[in-house]
């Protein structure tokens, strides 16, 4: 594991997380899967792609927080990067107090979201999430929230291991 140091982003600096990837290769999906009928509750179970593809959430546009700050009020948003030296390996977003899913589905002011995490390619698998979360997560509790909801799909199944 190679060490990384967590900052806070101003809004200025919000290019540097922008040129982070945030593409990952879809292998398998999970799907879910009753217990019981449901009883016994649920089971996330992985399920190869019959063609493996290339999923990354900036095509057709920007997906960063230069362009998130167009569209909503980041000013209580926690935005982070990872660096390894002078090298932006990492990034997170922590959504609080915003009309936003899944904080519009649940009425509660102890929750906040971690709407964004990506990884450069070239040091998933260092630690560099971890970090990311632990930081995050402190981040959060210093502000007063007690949850921390995290909001991935189905078919980033990396995520679901870390």
């Amino acid at each position: 594991m190679t060490k990384t140091s967590v900052q806070e982003l101003s809004q200025s600096e919000y290019k540097l997380y922008d040129g982070i990837p945030c593409s990952f290769t879809v292998e398998r999906i999970l799907r879910v899967e009753p217990v019981n009928g449901g009883t016994g509750g649920l089971r996330l179970v992985k399920e190869a792609v019959e063609a493996p593809y290339i999923k990354d959430f900036a095509l057709g546009g920007n997906d960063g927080p230069t362009s998130w700050s167009e569209e909503f009020d980041t000013s209580d948003w926690g935005i982070f990067v990872a660096r390894s030296d002078d090298e932006v390996v990492g990034g997170t977003t922590i959504v609080t107090n915003t009309d936003l899913y899944p904080l519009n589905r649940f009425q509660r002011g102890d929750l906040a979201v971690m709407w964004d995490m990506r990884v450069h390619p070239n040091w998933r698998q260092a630690g560099v999430a971890g970090e990311l979360f632990r930081y995050a997560a402190a981040w959060t509790s210093k502000r007063g929230f007690s949850q921390l909801g995290m909001e991935t799909q189905n078919t980033n199944v990396p995520i679901f291991r870390f």
